[in-house]
């Protein structure tokens, strides 16, 4: 699957206080937002255009009481088709804690040290509610919200991902090889057999495919399909151009 040049980014800076007015309105009313009991954060994936080195993300209080943060930065890659996020400085927080006064709001400002060269980077931004002590006899949770951010390169990128079923001795697996030089995101995925009966296929919590990736979905399939059967294959991406209808052959036993 080719797309086109993904290097459209929205700047980040700091908005002002009618644009972060309409903003927590936007948050309290929007389902989109990541909550985490009282907080929220905006906007909840982010993009740097070539040549954007800073961007903002804002954190809203919504309680009655003050309540305190922390955010860090991580790289972010899929080896073997699981997310795993490490230690980085190669992305800036700042400030990195703070503590939000009841209904207020807090930019956090996010720095790239050095742009991206000739491919996509990605990065994790965790944003941490520290909840205060717990009185005798309670437990107090701390609660996680994890910001996807992606730094263009210059150059044009897309992502190219191949689509192919492999069928094993126990289970069969959807694979899908990223080899293009920037992720893929995928909203909605089916598959069904030449008959038009749909092939069951596991959940999965993360809709990205990062650069260079493999990720694999278990599938159910009905029956004794014999191998070279023709699947039909659906994918709904960002746009129309990463949008996928294709039959892929049913792969042999491995």
């Amino acid at each position: 699957m080719q797309m086109g040049n993904r290097n459209s980014a929205r700047a980040g800076t700091a908005d002002s206080p009618l644009r972060l007015l309409l903003l927590f309105l936007l948050v309290l009313l929007s389902p989109g937002a990541a909550w985490a009991q009282a907080i929220a954060v905006l906007p909840v994936n982010i993009r740097l255009d070539s040549g954007q080195s800073a961007t903002a993300l804002t954190i809203f209080n919504k309680a009655d009481a003050a309540t305190s943060y922390q955010v860090r930065g991580f790289s972010w890659s899929q080896p073997g088709g699981s997310d795993q996020t490490d230690p980085t400085d190669g992305l800036m927080i700042s400030p990195p804690l703070g503590t939000i006064a009841p209904n207020a709001t807090q930019v956090v400002r996010l720095v790239l040290r050095k742009p991206a060269e000739s491919q996509e980077e990605s990065y994790r931004v965790f944003v941490d509610q520290i909840p205060p002590p717990a009185a005798s006899g309670t437990v107090r949770i701390a609660l996680r919200m994890s910001i996807p951010v992606f730094a263009e390169p210059a150059t044009h990128v897309a992502p190219h991902v191949r689509w192919h079923v492999e069928r094993g001795a126990q289970d069969s697996v959807l694979v899908a090889v990223n080899d293009g030089s920037c992720h893929e995101t995928i909203h909605k995925l089916s598959l069904t057999m030449p008959d038009g009966t749909p092939v069951k296929i596991e959940n999965h919590a993360s809709p990205y495919i990062l650069r260079g990736a493999t990720r694999q979905w278990h599938i159910l399939l009905p029956g004794s399909p014999a191998p070279g059967t023709l699947l039909h294959l659906s994918v709904e991406g960002d746009a129309d151009s990463d949008s996928v209808d294709e039959q892929i052959p049913l792969g042999g036993n491995s």
